[in-house]
C-alpha cells in the first residue's frame, strides 16, 4: 500500500479508540486509517491524546504542527529506529571539521544557485545571471567562514528574487523578500511553501540512518532539524518557487485568498486550502530519473538527496547537489 500524507486544516480532537485513530470535529467522527498514512500535517486546533500519540510513535508517524498563520511550530517527532552508529559518528566528524564542513556548506548554495539559474531559464528571465553565479562560485571558494558563504547565498538570492519579479504578474512582485510577516502576497505564498516543504524533508530524513539536527551549512540548533533547512535549499527553487509561480501566473491564487493581519499579509483558510490541494499533487507526480532509469515522485528525490549525501558522509561516492533536468 503506498502511503500519503493527511492534512488537518480543521479545529477538532484526534484520539486512539483500540487500533483505530479518529479524527472528531463539529461533532462528527472519522476515522484515521493509520495504515495508509505517511506523516500528518496539522494547521487547526487540533488535541490529540496521550494514547493517539502512542499510536503514531508505534507506527512510526510524524506529526507537523503549524500554527494559525500556517507557519511551522515544531513536529512529533517518533523514537528513530534507524540510526547507525558509524554513521552517527561520520556526521559529527563532517561538523567538526571546518574543511569538511564548508566544503558541502558550498555545495548546498551551487546546487541551490543550479535549481534557480534553471528555473530563470525556464522562466526566459535569466538575464546575465549566469555569469553573475561564476563570479559569485569563484568567491565562494575563497570562503573561509560559514558566515562568509552564507552572505554569497544571500547575494545570488537576491538577483534572482530581482529576475523573478520580471516573469511574476502585477499584484504578484516579490519585491522584496520578507518574512514573519510577509509584506505582500507573493512573500506570504513563498514562505507558506517553504515551511511546508521543511516539514516534508523533516518527515523524508526521519526515514533515513541521518541525525536531523547535525547540519553544516544552517547552525545545528536544539529546537530545529537544521539538516532539513541545509536539504530545503535545494529543493525550495525546483518545487516552492515553481509552486508559488504556477499558482500566481495561471490565477489559481487570487488576492482573495490572502488577508491581512500581523502587520503583514497571510493566506486564508481557502488559500491554505488550494495550496495544499495542489503541493499534494506536485510532491506525487513523478519524473524521469536519468541515473536510476525508472520514474520517482518528487517527493521522493528528497530521500534519495539523504542517500547521496549519507554515500558522502561514509566516503563512498562524493555528494553532488540534485540540479533540476525536468
Amino acid at each position: 500500500m503506498r502511503k500519503r500524507s493527511k492534512t488537518i486544516l480543521s479545529d477538532g480532537t484526534l484520539f486512539r479508540r483500540e487500533n483505530t485513530l479518529y479524527f472528531e470535529s463539529r461533532g462528527e467522527k472519522k476515522p484515521f486509517p493509520v495504515e495508509g498514512i505517511y506523516d500528518i500535517y496539522i494547521y487547526g486546533h487540533v488535541s490529540i491524546t496521550s494514547q493517539a500519540l502512542h499510536f503514531l510513535a508505534q507506527k512510526g508517524i510524524a506529526v507537523h504542527f503549524f500554527n494559525h498563520y500556517g507557519y511551522y511550530d515544531g513536529s512529533f517527532y517518533p523514537k528513530e529506529s534507524l540510526h547507525s552508529g558509524d554513521l552517527v559518528i561520520k556526521q559529527a566528524e563532517h561538523y567538526l571539521n571546518k574543511e569538511k564542513r564548508l566544503k558541502l556548506a558550498r555545495l548546498f548554495v551551487v546546487g541551490s544557485a543550479r535549481n534557480m539559474e534553471r528555473n530563470l531559464k525556464r522562466w526566459k528571465v535569466s538575464n546575465g545571471f549566469s555569469s553573475l553565479l561564476n563570479e559569485l562560485f569563484a568567491e565562494l571558494e575563497s570562503c573561509k567562514r560559514i558566515t562568509e558563504i552564507m552572505n554569497v547565498e544571500a547575494r545570488i538570492r537576491q538577483e534572482y528574487y530581482a529576475r523573478w519579479d520580471e516573469h511574476l504578474p502585477e499584484g504578484f512582485k516579490i519585491v522584496k523578500r520578507t518574512r514573519r510577516p510577509p509584506q505582500n502576497e507573493m512573500n506570504a505564498l513563498i514562505s507558506f511553501l517553504n515551511s511546508r516543504l521543511y516539514a516534508t524533508i523533516v518527515s523524508e530524513l526521519y526515514n533515513t540512518q541521518l541525525v536531523p539536527t547535525v547540519s553544516y551549512l544552517h547552525e545545528p540548533s536544539e529546537r530545529r532539524f537544521s539538516l532539513a533547512l541545509d536539504l530545503s535549499e535545494i529543493f525550495k527553487p525546483i518545487i516552492a518557487d515553481r509552486m508559488a509561480n504556477r499558482l500566481a501566473k495561471q490565477g489559481i491564487i487570487k488576492k482573495e485568498h490572502f488577508r491581512g493581519e500581523l502587520n503583514g499579509i497571510l493566506l486564508t483558510k481557502e488559500g491554505m486550502r488550494k495550496v495544499i490541494e495542489v503541493y499534494h499533487k506536485e510532491m506525487k507526480t513523478s519524473v524521469r530519473h536519468p541515473k536510476l532509469k525508472r520514474n520517482v515522485t518528487k517527493q521522493r528525490l528528497i530521500r534519495l538527496e539523504a542517500y547521496k549525501l549519507i554515500r558522502h558522509l561514509l566516503g563512498v561516492a562524493e555528494y553532488e547537489p540534485l540540479v533540476a533536468w525536468f
